[in-house]
């Protein structure tokens, strides 16, 4: 069988500008929030008729991160400690035979200006500059299976971290001009991003995490997540996908 060519039709604008911290599943980060800027010719208000009745869609992205260095056929999940090891297929993982993606967010709106189309999304679990290959609209009888097995992941993982914010990290979210920005970093920070082998450690961490245009900086006891400081960030944006 001859090689598949994709085509992009679409780049992600996220908060997340880089890997580190982005959600390991859609969903988990209400507050996140995107844009999907359409490329040409995809970028045409018709092929977008109808799409606004749907409140969720599904995304079909491209892991171009990590596409250069293969597959793997055992890959460790964090789910389970990341020490153990499970096939390829069992997971989510981005080191596939093919580098592909999919995740399900919620539709927020559907803009044009001028040759200018993108939708606005919500829970995403996207890196800023990944490429969306489809869009496909989620019907909620078809799409969801209530009696469904999961697995070794059967439940959304449990959130039994607290975060809390020193005064100028407070102030820096109080000044920023980005909506709830606060409350999303909580969201995400919540998550615990560390790697597996690290969530059982209490000895003090500290870490750094590239979201909007801000370097957070911020440091973890045990349970206990404490944001230090909100700073500009001059880094150049990331082009990883989501770390499934």
């Amino acid at each position: 069988m001859t090689a598949i060519t994709l085509d992009p039709i679409g780049i992600i604008r996220s908060p997340y500008k880089e890997k580190f911290a982005v959600p390991r599943q859609p969903g988990l980060v209400t507050r996140a929030r995107a844009h999907l800027d359409m490329l040409p010719p995809y970028n045409q208000p018709d092929a977008f008729r109808g799409l606004g009745e749907f409140s969720h869609l599904w995304l079909v992205f491209v892991f171009h991160q990590t596409r250069e260095q293969g597959w793997k056929p055992t890959v460790r999940p964090p789910r389970l400690g990341g020490n153990e090891r499970v096939g390829v297929f069992a997971t989510r993982s981005t080191f596939r035979p093919n580098p592909l993606g999919l995740s399900v967010v919620s539709l927020e709106g559907m803009y044009q200006e001028g040759s200018k189309v993108w939708l606005e999304l919500g829970g995403v679990d996207l890196v800023d500059g990944t490429p969306v290959v489809d869009i496909k609209p989620y019907i909620p009888w078809a799409d969801a299976v209530p009696l469904a097995h999961g697995g070794f992941a059967p439940a959304a993982p449990e959130i039994n971290m607290e975060v809390i914010f020193s005064p100028d990290a407070e102030q820096a979210c109080a000044l920023s001009p980005v909506p709830e920005l606060k409350e999303f970093i909580a969201e995400v920070l919540v998550q615990d991003p560390r790697p597996a082998y690290k969530r059982g450690s209490l000895e003090r961490q500290q870490y750094g995490v590239r979201l909007y245009h801000y370097n957070v900086k911020y440091e973890v006891t045990g349970r206990l997540t404490r944001v230090l400081a909100i700073e500009p960030d001059n880094e150049p944006s990331g082009t990883a996908g989501t770390s499934a």
